[in-house]
């Protein structure tokens, strides 16, 4: 049994309408089951949401947000999946639309990250290369490598600017724990049904 949550960015966006085709959808590519959006981006209070080919509409909530949503969904397939045929495996692609753009979080998931990047990128990099030799990720001696042209020092932005980057760091990091989470609700859903260890995973970390 295999199905698609969450991003798919693998149909033509001339073939992404109710004119089809639907060869190159999620439902024409091997999956028996879809939920989720169509393209690289969709708005996760308000997302453009199908279930197979068809548009849905998501429930009137003001605490809505898609990948709870998508969670939700991908429980409830893989335990109706288990129930019924409990021998026969199954294959779930979860895609989310974090870290991607437009970076949709509870207010709640930001508010953890109040302050905890007004050093600046330029500090920032710093501390992460020396936690990461501290944990042996990368071999002691290892360098930075050269903060990008393109980017600005810290120190040269304006106290507006430092605000704003420091909001957007915050923002991303709490979309990025807020999918850390609702994945986490997947697994744990999957050991309830007596499966994590007969399952492998496969975690992708993309934008």
């Amino acid at each position: 049994s295999t199905a698609a949550f969450g991003k798919y960015h693998e149909t033509p966006p001339w073939e992404a309408s109710v004119s089809g085709p639907y060869d190159r959808w999620p439902t024409g590519s091997g999956f028996d089951k879809f939920y989720g959006f169509i393209g690289g981006e969709t708005n996760q209070w308000a997302p453009a949401v199908y279930d197979g080919v068809t548009r849905v509409e998501t429930p009137d909530d003001p605490n809505y947000h898609f990948t709870t949503d998508m969670t939700d969904h991908a429980i409830a397939w893989t335990r109706f999946q288990q129930a019924l045929t409990p021998d026969k495996p199954f294959y779930v692609y979860f895609a989310t639309g974090a870290t991607h753009a437009p970076h949709h979080a509870p207010k709640e998931s930001i508010a953890k990250y109040k302050g905890k990047f007004d050093q600046g990128w330029d500090k920032l990099r710093e501390e992460t290369l020396a936690r990461q030799i501290e944990r042996g990720v990368v071999p002691a001696g290892t360098k930075l490598t050269a903060r990008p042209a393109e980017i600005p020092a810290w120190d040269s932005l304006t106290s507006d600017q430092k605000r704003l980057f420091a909001r957007q760091m915050e923002t991303f990091a709490g979309f990025a724990e807020h999918t850390d989470h609702e994945v986490g609700r997947l697994v744990e859903a999957i050991r309830d049904m007596g499966e994590l260890d007969n399952t492998l995973f496969f975690y992708i970390v993309g934008d």
